[in-house]
C-alpha cells in the first residue's frame, strides 16, 4: 500500500511537470496564442493573461500570430507540447472557418482540447434613425415589403456581425442585401451617414453611437435579455423566436494534455475571470465573462458548426 502511494504521489508530481520534473505547474512562463495585436481576441487574451499572472506567479505571456481566420494561431498550437505551457485564445472564426475554405488548414474539432468558454458578446441590431423600423418585428415586415431593397454593411466574411446578418435572414426569408467593408469602421461610418441602412453592430462599437442618437437600436441578439444592454429586447423576443447570435471566446490547449490539467487551467481562467477588475473592463467594453466547464464549451461549438456551417453553406460564403 504504501508503495502503491507513493507511485501515485510521483506520477501527479510528474503530471504538474513542464518537462517530467519534480516542479510544481506551472513552472515557467506561460504563452497564450491569439490573433492580431489590437481586435477583440487580443484584448480577452491579454485581460486573462493579466488575471492569471497575478494569480499563479508565473509570467503569463500573449503571442500575436493572426491571419487565414486562425489557421496560423491553431497550427502553433498542434504543434505545442502538451504540458500545459502553450495555450490558445480565439473567437469564433476559429471553428468557423473550415466551412469557409475548399480546403481547411486544420479541424477544430480533432486538433485541439477545449478548456473553457470565456467570454461572450451580443451584437445589436441597429439601423439608420430615417429607417422606418422600431423593432426587429417591423424590420422583418419592412424588408419583406421592399425584397433586394434594403441593405446592412459587415466587415470580414465570416465574422460574427455577417453570419447574425445571414442567420437573421435566413430564418426570417427575406432577402437584405450586404454591403461588404474592409473593417467595421467604415461600415458604422457610412451607417451613420445613411448610405447603408442595417447593421448587426458589435455591443462596444455601437454603443457611443447608439447613446448619441446617431443609430437606432432595435434589439440585442443574445437568447436572453443582456446586462449589457438594459431595456433592450432580443430578436427572439421581439419577431424572430429562436435567434440567437453571439461573438465567444474559448480557451485552448494541445491535444494530449491531461485531463486534470486542463481541470487545473480552467479553474486559474474562471479565478481570473471572476477577479472584479477583469470583470469591469470586460463589461465597459461591452463583453460579458463566462468561464464555462470544457464540456461547455465543446457542446457550444458542436452546436456553432452545425447551425452557421447550413448558413454559411446556403448563402455560398467564401473567405476574403
Amino acid at each position: 500500500m504504501r508503495y502503491a502511494m507513493m507511485v501515485f504521489a510521483a506520477a501527479t508530481m510528474s503530471l504538474w511537470s513542464g518537462h517530467g520534473s519534480a516542479q510544481p505547474y506551472p513552472a515557467k512562463p506561460i504563452r497564450i496564442i491569439t490573433a492580431e495585436v489590437g481586435g477583440g481576441n487580443d484584448f480577452t487574451a491579454r485581460l486573462i493573461a493579466q488575471g492569471l499572472t497575478a494569480n499563479l506567479g508565473q509570467q503569463v505571456i500573449v503571442e500575436n500570430r493572426g491571419g487565414a481566420s486562425g489557421a496560423i494561431a491553431a497550427q502553433l498550437l498542434a504543434k505545442a507540447a502538451p504540458d500545459g505551457y502553450t495555450l490558445l485564445s480565439y473567437t469564433a472564426s476559429l471553428w468557423i472557418a473550415p466551412f469557409l475554405r475548399d480546403a481547411p488548414a486544420f479541424d477544430p474539432s480533432k486538433e485541439f482540447v477545449p478548456i473553457s468558454l470565456t467570454v461572450s458578446s451580443p451584437n445589436i441590431l441597429v439601423v439608420h434613425p430615417s429607417l422606418p423600423a422600431k423593432s426587429a418585428k417591423d424590420l422583418i415586415n419592412l424588408a419583406k415589403a421592399k425584397p433586394g431593397q434594403l441593405n446592412y454593411g459587415s466587415g470580414s466574411s465570416g465574422s460574427t456581425p455577417h453570419l447574425a446578418a445571414e442567420l437573421f435572414k435566413a430564418m426570417a426569408g427575406v432577402n437584405i442585401v450586404r454591403i461588404s467593408y474592409r473593417g467595421n469602421g467604415a461600415a458604422y461610418s457610412d451607417l451613420i451617414g445613411g448610405q447603408i441602412q442595417v447593421m448587426f453592430a458589435t455591443t462596444g462599437g455601437a454603443a457611443p453611437h447608439v447613446k448619441s442618437g446617431r443609430l437606432r437600436p432595435l434589439a440585442t441578439t443574445s437568447a436572453e435579455p443582456s446586462a449589457l444592454l438594459p431595456g433592450l429586447p432580443t430578436v427572439a423576443a421581439s419577431g424572430l423566436p429562436g435567434y440567437e447570435s453571439v461573438s465567444i471566446v474559448g480557451a485552448f490547449a494541445p491535444l494530449g494534455t491531461h485531463h486534470a490539467l486542463i481541470m487545473r487551467i480552467n479553474q486559474e481562467i474562471a479565478n481570473a475571470l471572476n477577479k472584479p477588475d477583469i470583470k469591469d473592463k470586460f463589461f465597459t467594453a461591452g463583453v460579458e465573462t463566462v468561464g464555462s466547464t470544457p464540456e461547455k464549451l465543446t457542446a457550444t461549438i458542436h452546436y456553432e458548426m452545425t447551425r452557421l456551417g447550413k448558413v454559411i453553406k446556403d448563402a455560398g460564403i467564401r473567405a476574403d
